[in-house]
């Protein structure tokens, strides 16, 4: 039997990353923009942040308190409000080099993936304009009132998780990936990228380990 065939990979984060806000922050304006009564919810932001960098809460916590701003925001509005957001900020605020890295790996055939630890609620839509091979978000659940995340947000080992289970056991490489900050799927690329504010510093190159 012949070896399955190794599916060549580059797997790009969003926030920070190729696109060069933050959703997280600047989706919340947009809702406020929306619905200015949202405004009231910024102190709690304010406190579920700090909450974060003292470590009282894990990531999970955090992304489900502080997207609370959606509370009461059916998927299907806050979809809507997502689809408005990212045709206002794509491509105009994405990283130029990123986006050309990107249409030549495609030329190169390697498969394109998004991972991003934003909600998949309000993530998915830029998808519509910025079409990739896969991508993957934190998943939320709504109850009719707020979304629950299931199971863990999408960051640090949980990407690499994700990327497995999406494969389902056939073999994958990560032949390049880029992000914001030192994460765990860098440490599994052959060449990984760290991007600070906008620009693009080698986090490690395999063929000059």
């Amino acid at each position: 039997m012949p070896s399955a065939q190794v599916e060549k990979i580059a797997v790009f984060d969003i926030n920070g990353t190729l696109y060069n806000k933050k959703s997280k922050e600047e989706f919340f304006r947009y809702v406020c923009y929306k619905d200015s009564y949202k405004l009231l919810d910024i102190y709690y932001l304010i406190l579920f942040n700090f909450l974060a960098k003292i470590r009282a809460i894990n990531q999970t916590e955090f992304k489900e308190n502080f997207f609370n701003y959606l509370d009461n925001i059916p998927p299907e509005v806050a979809e809507q409000y997502a689809r408005e957001y990212w045709s206002i900020e794509y491509p105009q605020y994405f990283n130029r080099e990123l986006l050309d890295r990107v249409d030549n790996l495609r030329k190169e055939g390697v498969k394109i993936f998004c991972i991003s630890g934003g909600l998949d609620v309000y993530m998915n839509p830029l998808y519509e304009f910025f079409p990739v091979d896969a991508h993957m978000s934190t998943r939320v659940k709504y109850n009719g009132k707020t979304y629950k995340i299931i199971g863990e947000a999408c960051k640090g080992k949980e990407k690499i998780r994700r990327l497995d289970e999406y494969f389902q056991g056939k073999p994958y490489q990560v032949v390049e990936a880029y992000s914001d900050s030192k994460e765990d799927i860098l440490d599994i690329a052959d060449k990984a990228f760290i991007v600070k504010k906008g620009h693009i510093e080698i986090y490690k190159d395999k063929a000059y380990a």
